[in-house]
């Protein structure tokens, strides 16, 4: 380490790949002109088939790469890339999906924003359509009393400064994400069991919980080729299927318990028009996978239950 890069804590950024290998390598490349001079990139690669390793390890030999043999999901994975960051003394992790352009001031306008506030936990900045750059896709999320997380603030919208200040939300996407050591030596990283959608949403619940804060800051930027929050008519049945499951065992970790039976039975009731609507559209396939989301979904509930009182000891009268 020279001389600058011991004034700066050192950030590991961690982006995860599955068969994504020209995104993943746009994504490095643009990495490669970031300004802050405390940076390693691990990319750890979920079993591809598309040569995505050896691509990688040709064009940018210095990036360490992690294969999984197996794709393990969006949660797994990256806890994989965490679980070696942390190994290896990171002081900050910087989660990124594989399909952005960073901007070259990002990771040091996230440091500066997470070293400014001791209780912050996490730190994210804005979201661009890649194919539209003034379009923004998120700056964070709006809380729902029904729904505990609301939908995407300022998705659509083309920046004219209106999300210029700092402020903090309850929930942001994990697009990029800046996460302090000591949040995860807290509260650890992702919950395995979500596997797909919903797992940054409960990390987001469990880091407030521990009494840290989550952080937008405006003057860190990226632009994202993915598809937040579309219709979803446009989801394969597998996201189909992880969604309605993910759903309503996030809400029901998360709800209070005087509220859950009422969010659950609109939750329900949600998710049956869906199925109705998508069975008059003969989209079987996105109704079977609805309707299988939702009795694992109610399985994992009652699971947890069961080995909750399993777990409490008994005290007699």
């Amino acid at each position: 380490m020279n001389h600058l890069q011991g004034r700066f804590p050192k950030v590991f950024i961690i982006t995860l790949n599955w068969n994504g290998k020209d995104d993943t390598l746009e994504c490095l490349a643009s990495l490669k002109k970031l300004d802050y001079p405390n940076c390693i990139i691990v990319v750890v690669d979920n079993g591809s088939i598309d040569g995505s390793a050896s691509a990688i390890r040709a064009q940018f030999p210095e990036v360490t790469i992690i294969e999984n043999k197996e794709n393990l999901g969006y949660a797994r994975g990256f806890n994989t890339g965490l679980k070696y960051a942390f190994e290896q003394g990171a002081d900050y992790f910087l989660i990124l999906n594989n399909d952005t352009i960073v901007d070259p001031p990002a990771v040091s306008e996230l440091v500066k924003a997470a070293q400014g506030h001791e209780k912050v936990g996490f730190v994210t900045g804005k979201v661009y359509w890649h194919a539209k750059p003034d379009v923004l896709q998120t700056v964070g999320r709006y809380s729902d009393p029904k729904k505990l997380v609301g939908r995407l603030v300022g998705s659509g919208e083309t920046d004219h400064g209106q999300y210029n200040k700092e402020r903090e939300y309850d929930f942001v996407d994990d697009v990029f994400l800046l996460v302090k050591r000591e949040v995860y030596e807290t509260v650890g990283g992702y919950d395995s069991h979500f596997f797909l959608y919903f797992e940054e949403t409960d990390w987001c619940a469990r880091v407030r919980k521990a009494g840290y804060s989550i952080l937008f800051t405006p003057k860190a930027r990226l632009w994202h080729k993915g598809n937040i929050g579309g219709p979803s008519t446009d989801l394969s049945p597998l996201r189909h299927y992880y969604l309605t499951r993910n759903e309503i065992i996030f809400l029901k970790r998360n709800a209070p318990v005087r509220k859950f039976r009422k969010i659950v039975c609109l939750y329900l009731w949600k998710h049956t028009v869906t199925i109705l609507r998508l069975i008059k559209h003969r989209t079987f396939k996105h109704a079977s996978a609805h309707l299988r989301g939702i009795t694992a979904g109610l399985w994992c509930i009652w699971q947890d239950s069961r080995d909750s009182k399993a777990s409490t000891p008994h005290v007699s009268n």
